[in-house]
């Protein structure tokens, strides 16, 4: 019976997999590779682009407008006002976290206001403000406050309690003008990135690092900063990258050694106007590609320990097999 049973057995066919179809993504593509070639042949053949005025001739000798002295001058200017504000605003971003977190309602209550403030005003009108700020004060000055008030209490016109002081005009202009306004702006954005990079951290790491006796202080230095910098170190990159941008705002304080003044004078000067916009988007996309390439190795470096990498997987994948498993769609191996 088992003999009959198994010369009547028919052989399964066997599958014949078809691939799925996606006419749809096909039409998407042809679709972009018309554009693309629309776009670069925009580009490449009309002459209202002027190359040879941003690359080569816009000075006698062989200098594109993108690499003129008072440009490369301004684009130094952006890059220190970048790094500048962004270091102001880290720091005072994590002061104000600390402050959100604080039991002190008072802290609380300063640091959510100042957040409220600088989160709710553009930044273009900041630095417009704070190029006017100088109308204030004759002189800023850091010594005894109110000396002047106190002076005339004891019958002293010229009392005199400053230890230095320098003119309103001199100070809150120009690029110091600019550097705060972005710096204290951006201030207000990093608290918030802090706060929500200490909050993702276990509660319970830090209460198990203060009975092992470590102060407040030692447990946000030592042990959750450096967890939270996994959840701060991405917004954070994007923050420097737009911070970047921004500084094209302090031409209006004005700020004459930055990039985007510098190039707007040029083509106040020549009259051309396309060429000299372009020169400034290929220098801030030079720039801000860098910056994403930074920004990647930096996440990745302070992703170590969080999942599995692309290299580890594959070499578990290859010990699971080699032990007799099989390997899954996610690159592991199934026993």
């Amino acid at each position: 019976m088992s003999d009959q049973t198994q010369t009547g057995r028919v052989r399964p066919e066997p599958i014949k997999a078809v691939p799925v179809r996606h006419p749809g993504r096909w039409l998407a593509i042809a679709v972009l590779a018309v554009l693309t070639a629309m776009f670069l042949h925009l580009i490449l053949t009309n002459d209202q682009f002027r190359w040879s005025f941003i690359f080569s001739s816009y000075e006698p000798g062989k200098r594109g407008v993108m690499f003129t002295g008072p440009v490369l001058d301004g684009l130094r200017g952006t890059l220190l006002l970048t790094v500048t504000s962004m270091l102001i605003g880290v720091v005072f971003g994590v002061v104000l976290a600390i402050m959100r977190l604080s039991d002190n309602w008072i802290l609380r209550g300063v640091a959510f206001v100042y957040i409220w403030f600088f989160r709710a005003v553009p930044r273009l009108v900041l630095a417009v403000l704070f190029g006017n700020l100088n109308i204030l004060w004759a002189r800023i000055g850091f010594g005894l406050p109110f000396d002047q008030q106190i002076g005339r209490l004891f019958g002293i016109d010229d009392l005199n309690a400053q230890f230095y002081s320098i003119k309103a005009s001199d100070l809150l202009v120009g690029f110091v003008a600019g550097m705060l306004a972005l710096g204290l702006s951006e201030a207000a954005y990093m608290a918030e990135i802090v706060r929500a990079g200490i909050q993702s951290i276990d509660p319970g790491q830090g209460e198990a690092a203060t009975a092992l006796g470590l102060s407040r202080a030692q447990v946000l230095r030592r042990v959750v900063l450096p967890q939270a910098m996994r959840v701060i170190v991405p917004p954070t990159g994007n923050e420097v990258i737009a911070m970047v941008k921004d500084t094209s705002l302090v031409a209006f304080v004005p700020v004459a050694g930055e990039l985007f003044f510098q190039l707007n004078a040029i083509k106040s000067r020549t009259f051309v106007v396309l060429p000299v916009l372009v020169a400034a988007v290929i220098w801030y996309l030079i720039i801000c590609t860098v910056l994403m390439i930074a920004q990647f190795f930096v996440e990745r470096h302070f992703s170590r320990g969080y999942g599995v990498t692309g290299r580890a997987r594959l070499r578990l994948r290859d010990i699971q097999i080699e032990q007799g498993g099989r390997p899954t769609a996610d690159g592991s191996a199934a026993t």
